[in-house]
C-alpha cells in the first residue's frame, strides 16, 4: 500500500485578487516532501504463539537493532492469557533482509493445546528478561504488584527511543507509572511515580537493561527525557568545558507542548545540576518549568505530543521532529529546525547553521540558537478495528549509514569507517536510495480488538520516503561532512570514560509522563497560538498550509499590504 503527494508551498490564506508579487510574500517553502509511503504490516514474533504488545521503540546497539516494548502480553491460540509482562525488548532477527520478524528473548513452553497437542509458548518475566520485566523491579515494586493481583500494579514503560552513548551502548529514561484498573476517578488510571534511568547494551545473548537505582524526582515534575534525549557537543557557551564532556539535551512533554533541559552527561544522574531553558529570557537557569505551565511563552515548544523523538536527519542536515499529538487522528507530524530562523543574536549560530556551515549530528544547543518549521502531516496511518493508533515514533536506524554521530566510534577509528551498517537493503538496496536518511521507517501501535484491559495491539510498520531537496535549497553540508572526515583521524571529543562509569553505577532523579504511551490522548489538542510581538518563540505557530511572514522583513510586507489596499479603495 503506498500514498503519494508532492512538495509544496505552506501558503497564507489570501484573496484571490491580491496581486501575485503579494501571494508571494506570504509563501513559506519546506524543504520536507513525501515522495511515497509504503504500509509494510505488522512486526511478528514466530517463537511466541500469539502476542499483544504496544509502544515499539529501537536503537542500533553493537550490531542489533533493539526494539523495545511497554505491555507485553502472551496468549494462545485461542486467545487465553499465557503471560503478562510489564516490558520487553527483542532484536529484529535480521535487520539487512526482513525488518519484520523479531527474536523474542524469554521464551518458554508454558502449556499445551488441548485441541492440536501443539505446545503454546509465552514470554516470561523471569526467564532471561529480567526481574519484573526486561527493565528490571525493585523488590518493594514487585511484592507490591504481587499483592495487588493485577487488581493494581507499578508499570515501568520504556516510552521513548534509547539514546547512545557509543556504539556499543545506549540510556534510556523509563517512566515508572502506578497503574489501577479500577479507579473510582477514571483520571486516575495512570498516576506518574517518576522517571528512571536505564544502561542498555547488546550482545549474541540478548539485549541487557541496566537500572541506575530508584527513582528521585517525583511525577509532579516534567518528564525531561521522556520524549526524546539527544547526545551534544558541550555548550559553546561554556568556555570553561574540559573535553571529551558531552551536554545532554532532555525533551520532555507537558499538556501545552515540551519543555527543554540541559545536563552534562557526567551529571546526567543528579537532577540538582540540571539547567533549563527559560523561553522568555533565551537562556538556561535552575528554575525548573512548572509541570501545568500554560503560558506558551513559557515553554519551549508550544503544542500537544503524546509520543514521538528527536534525531539527526543526514538528508535534510539538520535536526528532525516526527510525533503524534493528541488529535486521536492516528496521523504522524513533522517539524524541521529552520537553521534560517535564527533565536536570539549569537555570532556562532548565525542564519545558516553554526559559524553559517550547517550543523553536525552533535550540535543540539542548535535546538535553542534556531526555530522549529511549522507542522506537516507526514502520514496518517491506517486505524486498526479497535480504534485510533498511538505510540507513533521514528527509527532513523534504518537506510542511513549515518545513524551514530562520528565521535561516538572508538578513538582513531579511520574515516572511512566511521558509518553503520546499511540496514534494511532488501526493501531498499544502499546503490538505488538516493542517500542516507532519504527513506525512514515508521511504526506505531494499532489496536486490532478495543476495550479496557482486554484489547489486543499489535506495532505496525512503514516505510516512508522523502523527495529529493532541490540543488541550492536545502541546508549547509559542510558541518557535518567536516565531522565525518576528522573525527576518528584527529581524535575529535569523545565521551569521557566517567560518563558511562556513572551511568552504571549511580541514580538519576528526573520526572516522568503521566500515562502510557505519553500523555493520555485527548479528542481535541490545543490550539497554536502565534508568536506575541517582542517575545521570541522557539517555533511557527502556524499549521501546514497556513504558512508564516519569512525571507522578507515584516515592517515591508506590512507598507506592501498597506499599499495595495490604499490602492483599491482608491479606485473603488
Amino acid at each position: 500500500m503506498a500514498s503519494t503527494h508532492v512538495r509544496g508551498w505552506q501558503a497564507s490564506p489570501v484573496i484571490p485578487s491580491i496581486c501575485f508579487a503579494l501571494f508571494a510574500f506570504t509563501l513559506a517553502w519546506s524543504p520536507i516532501a513525501i515522495k511515497n509511503v509504503t504500509l509494510l504490516g505488522p512486526q511478528l514474533s514466530p517463537a511466541v504463539t500469539d502476542v499483544s504488545r504496544d509502544g515499539g521503540y529501537s536503537a542500533l546497539i553493537n550490531g542489533q537493532v533493539v526494539w523495545l516494548y511497554d505491555d507485553t502480553e502472551c496468549m494462545d491460540r485461542a486467545g487465553k492469557q499465557l503471560s503478562f509482562v510489564s516490558n520487553t525488548a527483542a532484536y529484529v532477527q535480521n535487520p539487512h533482509k526482513n525488518i519484520s520478524i523479531l527474536r523474542d528473548f524469554g521464551v518458554e513452553s508454558v502449556s499445551t493445546d488441548e485441541k492440536t497437542g501443539a505446545k503454546n509458548y509465552a514470554i516470561l518475566a523471569d526467564k532471561a528478561v529480567g526481574t519484573g520485566g526486561w527493565i528490571p523491579f525493585q523488590q518493594d515494586e514487585l511484592d507490591f504488584n504481587k499483592q495487588a493481583r493485577g487488581v493494581q500494579r507499578v508499570a515501568i514503560w520504556p516510552g521513548t527511543s534509547p539514546t547512545s552513548l557509543s556504539t556499543t551502548q545506549a540510556f534510556l529514561f523509563a517512566p515508572l507509572v502506578y497503574v489501577d484498573s479500577r479507579p473510582q476517578d477514571p483520571s486516575k488510571e495512570y498516576n506518574a511515580r517518576g522517571m528512571t534511568l536505564i544502561s542498555i547494551t547488546a550482545d549474541r545473548s540478548g539485549p541487557h537493561a541496566r537500572r541506575q537505582g530508584d527513582i528521585t524526582i517525583p511525577g509532579t515534575e516534567v518528564a525531561f527525557g521522556g520524549f526524546s534525549s539527544i547526545l551534544s557537543f558541550t555548550s559553546t557557551a561554556n568556555v570553561t568545558s574540559v573535553l571529551p564532556n558531552r551536554d545532554v539535551y532532555m525533551l520532555g512533554m507537558t499538556l501545552a507542548g515540551l519543555q527543554l533541559a540541559r545536563a552534562a552527561i557526567n551529571e546526567i544522574t543528579q537532577f540538582s545540576k540540571y539547567q533549563f531553558w527559560d523561553p522568555q529570557f533565551l537562556k538556561f537557569s535552575s528554575t525548573r518549568p512548572r509541570l501545568n505551565e500554560k503560558d506558551i511563552r513559557k515553554i519551549y515548544l508550544p503544542g500537544t505530543f503524546s509520543s514521538g523523538s528527536v534525531f539527526y536527519s543526514p538528508f535534510f542536515n539538520t535536526f528532525v521532529m516526527i510525533y503524534f499529538n493528541k488529535m486521536v487522528d492516528s496521523t504522524f507530524r513533522i517539524r524541521y529546525l529552520d537553521l534560517n530562523r535564527t533565536v536570539g543574536t549569537d555570532h556562532i549560530w548565525p542564519k545558516g547553521g553554526k559559524n553559517g556551515k550547517g550543523i553536525a549530528p552533535e550540535d543540539a544547543e542548535a535546538l535553542v540558537k534556531y526555530a522549529w518549521s511549522s507542522e506537516q502531516e507526514l502520514y496518517k496511518s491506517p486505524p486498526g478495528k479497535g480504534g485510533f493508533n498511538y505510540a507513533g515514533v521514528a527509527h532513523p536506524e534504518f537506510w542511513n549509514r549515518r545513524y551514530f554521530a562520528p565521535s561516538l566510534y572508538p578513538d582513531n577509528t579511520s574515516p572511512k569507517s566511521l558509518f553503520n551498517d546499511w540496514l534494511g537493503g532488501t526493501l531498499v538496496e544502499e546503490k538505488d536510495s538516493g542517500g542516507d536518511g532519504k527513506h525512514l521507517l515508521l511504526s506505531w501501535t494499532s489496536q486490532v480488538r478495543g476495550g479496557l484491559n482486554t484489547g489486543i495491539y499489535q506495532v505496525q510498520l512503514a516505510k516512508v520516503e522523502f523527495e529529493d531537496v532541490p540543488v541550492g535549497r536545502g541546508f549547509s553540508t559542510e558541518a557535518m561532512e567536516n565531522d565525518y572526515a576528522s573525527s576518528g583521524a584527529q581524535g575529535m571529543p569523545t565521551l569521557a570514560p566517567t560518563s558511562t562509569v556513572a551511568l552504571s553505577t549511580l541514580a538519576t532523579r528526573v520526572a516522568s509522563s503521566s500515562s502510557k504511551g505519553g500523555q493520555k490522548p485527548e479528542s481535541t489538542a490545543l490550539t497554536d497560538i502565534g508568536t506575541i510581538d517582542g517575545l521570541p518563540s522557539m517555533y511557527n505557530p502556524l499549521p501546514r498550509w497556513e504558512g508564516k511572514w519569512r525571507y522578507l522583513n515584516r515592517t515591508l510586507s506590512i507598507v506592501l499590504l498597506t499599499s495595495f489596499v490604499a490602492a483599491v479603495v482608491a479606485v473603488v
